[in-house]
């Protein structure tokens, strides 16, 4: 994905229009040139090479019915709008020279919560002018909508210029990894689930979803080195909702991943609470991002507190090592609601004493967390 950020926030007119208007219940294919999103597994054309690359994640998007009314409130002329919502992670997000977000649900219409989540499209743009490039997609509400949903959610994705990886279409695309080229680096992302809350596979298409399988995803690693991938990142949505301790699955699985020398780096969701960061063979697991949007209404809980980590990887001795550091944020519940970035907040002067007590315990908190199981990790 060669100048990701020089061609930064370049949509299709006509796509957004469709994407924002409010019951939009499905869209069209994959557009052509940068507003459009490239063959699921292809890569762009090669330019020279660098040694150092930057990639920043962030955690769940979970679209309850509150966020819903604050797009329409951000919007005009009957148009939804999430790029507000967004807008106090953009500088982050766009900064980095490749940004992955992770998609908890389907999307399309009607809309619905829980148990089983549809969430607008409009979602899609939105991320997209916040500066994401690639979103995983293996969840647990993977099934929520069955096979028509997952078909729905990727071609939302692909109008909007994002790429993906985690549910497919195809037996094919589920085959393939997603490689996409930073800077001139081979970059493949893969996406895995621990289940899909009972519901079977659509149709008894197992392919449609990735599952949390140790062997598979090395089998999948190697391939993806085979067509010239030079970093690995897999994301794995796992571990005890609402807990930031670390489960016993989980410290398996990563040990397990980060021996493997196809596998750089491994990225959790699932808990909506921030996990915390640890080095494992010289790379880095960040074993929950909590959410990046969520609407839980416990605004004084650890569901509205997330993570953003941002991985600088460097070429050392023809491999590729990264440092991490992190930027706590929180979710405001009035409306309109916001994704804050608490370190830039608490710099602002004049903070009302209760939002800045707020931001000072999400701080206080998720630092707590992530630098629980290691000391190096910085704050951004």
């Amino acid at each position: 994905m060669d100048g990701l950020r020089r061609w930064r926030g370049v949509l299709a007119a006509g796509v957004l229009a469709g994407l924002l208007m409010t019951g939009c219940a499905d869209v069209p294919g994959p557009s052509s040139g940068r507003g459009g999103s490239a063959p699921h597994g292809s890569v762009t054309p090669e330019t020279p090479k660098v040694d150092q690359i930057s990639l920043v994640a962030t955690g769940d998007v979970l679209l309850h019915e509150r966020l819903w009314t604050t797009a329409r409130r951000d919007g005009s002329a009957g148009r939804w709008d999430f790029a507000p919502l967004l807008s106090g992670v953009k500088p982050l997000v766009q900064a980095a020279d490749v940004s992955l977000c992770h998609l908890e649900t389907p999307l399309g219409t009607p809309y619905s919560g829980y148990p089983l989540f549809q969430g607008p499209p409009q979602i899609a743009p939105a991320l997209r002018q916040t500066g994401y490039d690639v979103c995983s997609t293996a969840s647990n509400h993977s099934y929520d909508k069955g096979a028509a949903g997952i078909d729905r959610t990727l071609r939302t994705l692909d109008a909007a210029g994002l790429k993906h990886t985690g549910t497919a279409r195809t037996p094919d695309e589920a085959e393939r990894p997603l490689i996409v080229a930073v800077r001139g680096i081979k970059v493949a992302f893969l996406s895995y689930t621990y289940g899909f809350n009972g519901r079977p596979s659509p149709g008894g298409q197992t392919w449609r979803a990735g599952k949390l399988d140790v062997a598979r995803i090395g089998a999948m690693a190697k391939k993806a080195r085979g067509l010239g991938a030079e970093i690995v990142v897999v994301s794995c949505h796992w571990g005890d909702e609402y807990s930031t301790r670390v489960n016993g699955q989980q410290r398996s699985v990563a040990a397990k991943l980060l021996a493997d020398s196809n596998i750089d780096l491994v990225i959790g969701h699932h808990a909506h609470v921030v996990q915390p960061l640890q080095q494992l063979n010289g790379k880095w697991v960040a074993y929950g991002l909590g959410n990046l949007v969520a609407a839980h209404r416990e605004p004084a809980s650890r569901k509205a507190e997330g993570l953003l980590v941002r991985f600088t990887f460097r070429r050392q001795g023809g491999r590729w090592r990264a440092d991490v550091e992190y930027a706590p944020l929180l979710v405001t519940d009035t409306l309109p609601v916001r994704v804050l970035d608490v370190g830039r907040e608490l710099r602002r002067p004049g903070l009302p004493g209760p939002l800045k007590q707020r931001l000072e315990l999400a701080q206080r908190r998720t630092t707590e967390t992530v630098t629980s199981l290691t000391t190096v990790a910085k704050p951004l």
